[in-house]
């Protein structure tokens, strides 16, 4: 008999955005040193109504005039498989740390809510879908908005908070709130944050590739129970307004079209980019979806990515 796949057994799914009080009471302390008024919603374009759609970077990476870093944890002060957190702070200002920042998002009944996104162009951001579709209503989100590389709630320059015009999504979650092989989105900011900050490339590697480069990956997150413990004294922002950076992680296993990865993940890492350094050059092989839990014994199992090869097929439309 064929073993049922693990996201179609009885267990607990968590799709990683996280809607919260203590998150609405820090945003708004960041709106205040904004300055802006109000914006309006942005336009969203479902995947069938697209067209064609090619990133000015063509998928290729950038780096920006201010440098890069090898490390992330230089320049500052839940899901988790394997039931060790190897999560560290991301502090570093240098690329390619600089491209991943925090998707800041008003639902349609005022709630506010956060997830992870990277620049992969001058002025396109790619998350999950449910990061800018409430997965439980099927509502568009009123207001979204791109805080790139914030350490301690803190970005480099407040005027670089962007805010989203343009949405092209994968999935509506019509049919529920369930996993979703295009649980994807790009989104188009007002501004070409990418000249500054650089923006990672995206390769779409074929799974067995992935799955035989064990423990050759790195994860990036906005993950609402981090900073852990170990570091929480060292911020005074709070869960989720310093990103976590994780070196070594795998991506498991393929089923139907979803991948399975041990990246240490929680609750506002969704549409966080799954790394690998080809040439020496970031790209992002895969994107963080969420996590798959059982229950009854209190245990995280195992994590799932949606692939990257959507946007060779959005690019290739006639």
């Amino acid at each position: 008999m064929t073993k049922q796949p693990i996201y179609k057994q009885p267990l607990a799914l968590f799709l990683s955005g996280i809607l919260g009080v203590s998150t609405f009471v820090y945003w708004a302390s960041v709106q205040a040193q904004t300055q802006t008024q109000k914006s309006t919603p942005p336009k969203f374009t479902s995947l069938k109504d697209a067209g064609q759609l090619k990133l000015p970077s063509n998928g290729q990476p950038f780096i920006p005039s201010r440098g890069q870093s090898p490390k992330p944890n230089v320049g500052g002060k839940r899901g988790i498989p394997d039931q060790i957190d190897d999560r560290t702070p991301m502090l570093s200002r240098k690329y390619p740390w600089s491209t991943i920042g925090r998707v800041q998002g008003t639902t349609a009944d005022a709630g506010s809510y956060h997830c992870t996104g990277a620049l992969i162009a001058e002025n396109w951001v790619i998350t999950n879908s449910h990061c800018v579709i409430d997965p439980d209503t099927g509502k568009l989100s009123q207001q979204i908005q791109f805080l790139p590389n914030v350490i301690d709630g803190q970005v480099q320059d407040v005027r670089d908070v962007a805010t989203v015009e343009q949405v092209v999504y994968g999935t509506d979650f019509k049919n529920g709130k369930e996993l979703n092989a295009n649980d994807w989105a790009l989104m188009k900011i007002n501004q070409p944050l990418g000249r500054r900050y650089g923006y990672l490339g995206i390769k779409a590697l074929p799974s067995a590739t992935l799955i035989r480069n064990q423990k050759r990956f790195f994860f990036i997150g906005y993950s609402g129970d981090f900073p852990s413990a170990k570091y929480q004294q060292y911020f005074t922002a709070g869960p989720g307004w310093t990103a976590s950076f994780q070196a070594g992680c795998s991506i498991v296993k393929e089923e139907e079209n979803f991948l399975l990865h041990d990246c240490d993940t929680a609750g506002g890492s969704s549409g966080g980019p799954i790394i690998a350094m080809i040439d020496d050059e970031p790209y992002i092989v895969a994107l963080n979806e969420g996590e798959i839990k059982d229950l009854r014994a209190h245990k995280d199992l195992i994590n799932v990515a949606v692939k990257i090869d959507f946007l060779e097929r959005l690019s290739a439309r006639n």
